[in-house]
């Protein structure tokens, strides 16, 4: 928020933003110092620090909410990815809260390893603006799979079983089906999947497809940029086909290289 907060500042040519990027620099050293830990796997962040201020050392979809914050630098944002993709966190439907390796995992532990689509969303648009859509894709398939299982209608969560173990996402006893950032969820894989990331004070929008795209084709019409209409159609190779954008408004494609 403060990287993007100066941003701002300084798109509308208001002073203090660089004030609030020595600020940003400054909370991820100090995370850095105190929330890096490794295991067997290697390094990863920590979930939280407990009441004594140690890290809580738990694998856990925390991580993914880093992503394209700022916080993280480049290798660490990879770092972060690989931990993501591994199958320990990825081969559910979405995005496991806790490693399968964990102690405390349960499939159908409310915060300890089930699947929340919403998180798991979080997560992909992360890896999608850090430039690690390998990772993001099977995130991406997983939660489209379990989409049928409920009518496409997403719930809060269910279970983290793989993929491999059962025909279908187990559901959750008390989940609330739907639930509207669940819903979200559904906005948040559109953008990742066209890599879009507008940039209206400086008249510019930015699409990065993730590359070939799980979804096959995809066409995305009647998205509204700085007041006007935005159509884009990308086909499944990755690669755009054809922008509909406001006059004015440039527009970047940048390709994923295969």
């Amino acid at each position: 928020m403060a990287l993007a907060g100066a941003a701002l500042l300084d798109a509308f040519g208001l002073p203090d933003g660089e004030h609030w990027r020595t600020f940003a620099a400054d909370l991820a050293d100090r995370f850095r110092a105190r929330f890096w830990v490794s295991d067997q796997q290697g390094l990863y962040p920590a979930m939280a620090l407990d009441g004594s201020g140690r890290p809580v050392d738990s694998v856990t979809s925390n991580m993914g909410h880093l992503l394209a914050t700022g916080i993280l630098n480049a290798d660490e944002s990879a770092t972060v990815a690989a931990r993501l993709a591994a199958l320990d966190m990825s081969d559910a439907y979405g995005l496991r809260t806790m490693s399968s390796r964990s102690g405390g995992f349960g499939p159908l532990r409310y915060h300890c390893g089930t699947v929340w689509p919403h998180d798991s969303a979080i997560a992909i648009a992360g890896l999608a603006r850090a430039g690690h859509p390998e990772a993001a894709a099977p995130l991406i398939e997983g939660l489209l799979a379990a989409a049928p299982a409920f009518d496409y209608r997403l719930p809060e969560l269910w279970g983290g079983d793989a993929r491999t173990d059962t025909p279908a996402p187990v559901p959750y006893p008390a989940a609330c089906p739907p639930q509207a950032w669940s819903a979200a969820a559904a906005i948040a894989l559109m953008s990742a999947l066209t890599g879009q990331e507008p940039d209206v004070p400086a008249g510019r929008l930015h699409l990065r497809p993730t590359g070939p795209l799980p979804v096959g084709a995809l066409t995305v019409t009647g998205l509204t940029l700085a007041g006007e209409r935005l159509d884009v159609a990308i086909g499944t190779d990755g690669r755009i086909e054809s922008v509909t954008a406001p006059a004015g408004l440039i527009v970047e494609e940048r390709t994923v290289p295969r």
